[in-house]
């Protein structure tokens, strides 16, 4: 066994001991095999186990080795456990499942569950053979040996994406693997078989009977991995983006006068593609700016252009436009988060960046500071994500063009910090308050204390702070006026 295989063992003995002393068998399984197989050794460290053992028995074995057991999901086989590592100082959660089958009935959101008695049959149920892999931890042997039936191995070794079975039976057996296909050709640079293809694309309709939820989390998976491209077209070529996000399909038939060697969709996931962790951009690893949310921005980024199918017009002497696709798309982009069971926070922030992706171009003429109040008031919470989409929404193949549109953003940046520092922007608000204006003007609360402090709003983002004395001459002579 490779050295990478050393530390995870030796933490797993006590517990397989256990097991063994009470007659059952005990495997290592699933994604923790498949990354400590991989030439990088990085494993995920999500102890996930097989065993013979019913729950009933799986409780017995942990109960005097776990400091908590817990048994939601008893019902499907699995009985879960945390455990403290003196070594490390960290506390492990372990999932222990009894071997088993599970499968959709054809109309069915959820899996129907069956024991299994066999490691083999408990591998062959599993979504690709470079999952269907397990390492023997109570074997004969005093080394673990590698349970791999299906030669997960060799396509782990060979980059293939298979099933363990005919594609067809793994994708009824839940149709959500099909779009997990996606995030592991992208995330390990997988290729699909000719008949994992095929069966998507005939399958992709029986995506319908799982549960939104399900595909939610499965997408936000693959929009993090470090390069999502291939996975987002697998997705729209086989036809399972039109079962739970019709728009990026959609897309493709529309091109883009702007990036005119590219359509939209094709401009969209390299924009996704361009929006890099924050540890990958220097000003943010440097301390200079904020970090910023990946998911949320590589989500934006996704939904950016949404709305230009359903706004493409024809100007003479200018072309195809996309007028208002902005907030368009913005519309477009919480109705499907929505539809995918969002959080109210993930579809608030996705839209409102959606909504302000074109912000930075409306101020070609140079950033006053009235501009930048106003870019910054907008933006709220959102900004280090605003810019860093606007950064990466530029995919031209014109360098000259790119650098002047980098310089640009050079140099807002450089007039938020300015600003910053000297009026506070990140609490952008009127030199006066509510309470304030009604005890100045000696009014009442309500309709023109509102008013009042609109007008005093349109003040602070055109001429920042005036000072006390200043400001109250202004409100007098507003309420004045009316």
């Amino acid at each position: 066994m490779p050295e990478r295989f050393e530390p995870v063992l030796r933490e797993l003995q006590p517990l397989a001991d256990r097991f063994r002393a009470a007659g059952h068998r005990l495997y290592l399984v699933g994604g923790t095999v498949r990354d400590l197989l991989l030439a990088d050794g990085k494993a995920d460290f999500d102890l996930d186990l097989t065993t013979d053992a019913r729950p009933p028995e799986i409780k017995a074995c942990l109960e005097g080795w776990a400091d908590a057991i817990w048994t939601q999901g008893e019902k499907f086989g699995t009985i879960g456990a945390n455990k403290h590592n003196e070594a490390t100082g960290e506390t492990r959660p372990y999932e222990i499942t009894t071997f088993r089958a599970e499968a959709y009935t054809d109309d069915s959101r959820k899996p129907h569950v069956v024991f299994a008695d066999e490691i083999e049959a408990d591998l062959s149920r599993r979504d690709f053979t470079v999952n269907a892999m397990a390492l023997s931890l109570t074997g004969d042997t005093e080394m673990p040996t590698l349970v791999d039936p299906f030669d997960g191995a060799i396509d782990l070794v060979q980059r293939v994406l298979r099933t363990p079975l005919g594609p067809e039976v793994s994708f009824s057996d839940d149709p959500l693997r099909m779009l997990r296909a996606a995030r592991f050709i992208a995330r390990y640079q997988f290729e699909p078989t000719a008949e994992l293809v095929a069966a998507v694309t005939a399958m992709a309709p029986r995506l319908e009977i799982v549960s939104a939820e399900r595909i939610r989390d499965e997408l936000d998976k693959l929009i993090v991995v470090d390069h999502p491209a291939a996975g987002l077209w697998f997705l729209v070529d086989t036809g399972l983006a039109d079962q739970f996000l019709p728009e990026l399909p959609n897309m493709r038939l529309e091109h883009d006068p702007i990036h005119r060697h590219k359509d939209v969709l094709t401009h969209s996931i390299a924009v996704v593609e361009n929006v890099r962790p924050p540890s990958a951009h220097p000003a943010i690893v440097s301390g200079e700016r904020d970090s910023f949310d990946f998911r949320i921005t590589r989500l934006a980024a996704l939904f950016h252009d949404i709305g230009k199918p359903k706004t493409r017009g024809y100007l003479p002497g200018k072309g195809t436009t996309f007028h208002h696709h902005d907030a368009v798309g913005a519309r477009m982009t919480k109705k499907r988060m929505t539809a995918l069971k969002y959080s109210n926070a993930d579809i608030d922030a996705v839209t409102e960046l959606v909504a302000l992706h074109l912000r930075f171009h409306t101020y070609s003429m140079g950033w006053s500071d009235s501009a930048v109040r106003r870019y910054v008031r907008d933006a709220g919470p959102l900004l280090t994500e605003l810019n860093v989409l606007t950064r990466c929404d530029c995919t031209t193949r014109n360098e000259k063009k790119a650098v002047r549109l980098s310089r640009r953003m050079d140099e807002l940046e450089a007039r938020i910090d300015e600003l910053a520092e000297a009026e506070e922007l990140a609490s952008l608000r009127p030199e006066l308050d509510g309470n304030q204006v009604i005890e100045h003007l000696g009014i009442a609360p309500g309709r023109e204390v509102g008013e009042a402090m609109k007008f005093l709003m349109e003040i602070r983002l055109e001429e920042g702070l005036i000072g006390d004395a200043e400001i109250r001459k202004r409100l007098d002579e507003w309420h004045a006026a009316r």
